[in-house]
C-alpha cells in the first residue's frame, strides 16, 4: 500500500503544480480580454488572434486545472443520498464511481482525442478566421487535461482504497469546510445585513440635518 500512496503523492504533486500555473492563466485571461475591449473601442481595432486567444487560455483554464479541481474535492457532487450512510460506504461509493463513471468517461474521451489532435498537429491546422491561430495546441489541451483527470482518479482511488485499509486519511474531506460557493453565498448574505444594519442609521442621520 505504501508504493502506490507513494504514486498517489506523485500525481497529487503534479496536479498541484498544474493547478498553481493555471491561477496564472486566470490573471492572463482578465489582462487580455481587458485589452481587447479597450482598443476595440478606443481604436475600433478587432484582432481575431488576440481574441483567439481568449478561447484557449479559457479552454486551458477550464481543462488543465479538471484534475487538480478533483483533487482539491471543488468538484460538483450529488451526495443527497451517499451522505446518510456511514463514511466507509460512501468511499466504496466513491470507488464504484471513479471505476464505473470518472475513469471509463475520460479515458474513452482521452483515446478519442489524441487522433483529433495529432491530424492538426501533422496538418499544421489553421484557424478558418482571417489572422487567427494556429489550431493544434488548443486541441492538445484536450488530451493534456482529461490525461491529467486519470491521474487524479487514479490518486482517488488509491487513497479511497487506503482510507479503508487504515493507511491514510478520508480522501473525500475538503481541506476548507465550506466549498467555494458556500463561502460566496455567506459573504452575499453578510453584506445584505450589513446594508440593511446601515440603512436605518443613515435614515435617521439624514432627519438628524
Amino acid at each position: 500500500m505504501k508504493f502506490f500512496l507513494a504514486i498517489s503523492r506523485t500525481i497529487d504533486y503534479i496536479n498541484t503544480k498544474v493547478g498553481q500555473a493555471v491561477t496564472w492563466l486566470t490573471l492572463i485571461v482578465v489582462v487580455v480580454s481587458a485589452s481587447n475591449a479597450v482598443v476595440r473601442k478606443l481604436f475600433n481595432i478587432s484582432s481575431n488572434a488576440w481574441l483567439e486567444l481568449q478561447w484557449y487560455l479559457f479552454g486551458a483554464i477550464f481543462l488543465l486545472a479538471a484534475g487538480y479541481t478533483f483533487l482539491r474535492n471543488e468538484h460538483v457532487r450529488v451526495d443527497v443520498l451517499a451522505q446518510r450512510f456511514s463514511k466507509r460506504t460512501q468511499i466504496k461509493i466513491e470507488i464504484f464511481g471513479v471505476l464505473f463513471f470518472l475513469l471509463p468517461a475520460a479515458v474513452i474521451i482521452f483515446w478519442l482525442s489524441i487522433p483529433f489532435f495529432y491530424e492538426a498537429f501533422a496538418l499544421n491546422e489553421q484557424s478558418s478566421n482571417s489572422g487567427g491561430l494556429v489550431r493544434w495546441p488548443a486541441k492538445l489541451l484536450i488530451p493534456a487535461g482529461f490525461g491529467l483527470l486519470i491521474l487524479a482518479g487514479l490518486s482517488h482511488l488509491i487513497k479511497c482504497v487506503g482510507y479503508l485499509r487504515g493507511a491514510c486519511p478520508d480522501p473525500t474531506a475538503r481541506e476548507k469546510a465550506q466549498s467555494a460557493e458556500e463561502e460566496l453565498a455567506l459573504e452575499i448574505l453578510r453584506q445584505a445585513e450589513l446594508d440593511r444594519a446601515r440603512t436605518p442609521a443613515n435614515h435617521i442621520a439624514s432627519k438628524g440635518h
